[in-house]
């Protein structure tokens, strides 16, 4: 689970760090939810803004909170800045920026924001042919007949 490295004050039963480096964890936490992006389009259903409520969760306390396994707590923070700094991007290049349907970063990206409205005509037709290919339950697609 993200950020299941703390815990309340009350049931840590012995010292697990002191104060500074529970601090320094605190903030780059913080920081790592600044830089992250926010992608206003999808409103409930962006990154950022999830790993922003979870933060605020996890550190309840602020740079008080108690760190039950700082270990794992550090993995995660260095998993996640690796993925905000595009670190798989960079070292596995994609040789397009295409899925495998054909298309577009882009097209798909306005797809999962509701924003079908905003493609070209052109390109509707594309989305609309996707959409019904994928949308149909198997029992919707007529079966071919057998061939001769």
């Amino acid at each position: 689970m993200l950020l299941s490295c703390t815990q309340p004050t009350e049931q840590v039963s012995h010292n697990e760090g002191n104060g500074q480096e529970e601090e320094l964890r605190y903030r780059r936490f913080l920081k790592l939810c600044e830089e992250w992006p926010r992608d206003e389009a999808k409103k409930a259903r962006d990154l950022g803004t999830f790993l922003r409520q979870r933060v605020a969760s996890a550190f309840r306390e602020g740079e008080n909170t108690q760190i039950s396994d700082p270990e794992k707590c550090d993995l995660m923070y260095e998993s996640l800045a690796r993925i905000n700094g595009n670190f798989y991007r960079q070292r596995f290049p994609r040789v397009r920026d295409t899925s495998f349907t054909g298309v577009t970063a882009e097209e798909c990206k306005l797809l999962l924001t509701g924003n079908v409205q905003q493609m070209d005509e052109d390109k509707k037709g594309l989305w609309k042919t996707l959409m019904e290919r994928f949308s149909k339950s198997p029992e919707d697609v007529p079966e071919k007949a057998p061939e001769k």
